[in-house]
């Protein structure tokens, strides 16, 4: 699947040097001239994901090995938990604009048949971050992705991270961190599992 084109760069360059006109500086100078085209960059990119759908995502990363074909099968590994922690992305909060940040993404499923290419599952997070996100959505967005993907409901995904918006302003409670977790089929109803999931995050 190819990428689409940009979000529109003219018109970031023009918001940005409207903002800078807005706080009382002046974008002609020589320390901000190049200012405006450096924003449209930025948000650009770090905003990719919005030009996607949860199904697009999907269909970019759906980068599966058969587990009847590509992998020999040992034991019970149909219903063995596979877990990836320490996925770090950021993102940034709808409701002010601000930078998430340290956010630290586990995800876990059982296979159906199949598993995904470690690689992908990062990359699914980081391009879900790379909307104008709350972190609960975030999670639930990287888990609906892992599900169509998968072809299971039974995925779990648990973020924990500090908001800009909490951090640097408001309450500045500098050290706060949000934890938020989005459970699904067996990680919902099974508790023993969801024990199992937070044990081997401890390690």
């Amino acid at each position: 699947m190819e990428r689409k084109d940009l979000l529109n760069m003219e018109k970031l360059e023009q918001v940005a040097r409207q903002f800078l006109e807005i706080v009382d500086e002046d974008p002609d100078r020589e320390g901000l001239i190049e200012t405006p085209k450096r924003v449209a960059k930025y948000w650009a990119e770090l905003l990719e994901g919005q030009k996607y759908t949860n199904d697009e995502i999907a269909e970019m990363y759906d980068k599966c090995f058969d587990l009847e074909e590509d992998i020999p099968l040992t034991g019970t590994l149909r219903e063995d938990l596979v877990v990836e922690t320490g996925i770090t992305i950021f993102s940034h909060c709808e409701h002010h604009l601000a930078l998430m940040y340290d956010l630290d993404v586990t995800i876990a499923y059982i296979p159906n048949n199949k598993v995904i290419g470690l690689s992908k599952m990062a990359r699914i997070a980081e391009m879900v971050g790379k909307r104008l996100q709350l972190q609960e959505k975030i999670g639930s967005d990287i888990a609906d992705i892992m599900k169509k993907v998968l072809g299971t409901e039974d995925v779990a995904v648990l973020i924990k991270g500090k908001h800009g918006c909490m951090t640097a302003r408001g309450a500045k409670a500098r050290e706060a961190i949000t934890k938020t977790s989005s459970l699904h089929g067996k990680f919902l109803n099974n508790s023993s599992l969801r024990i199992e999931l937070l044990n081997l995050m401890k390690h």
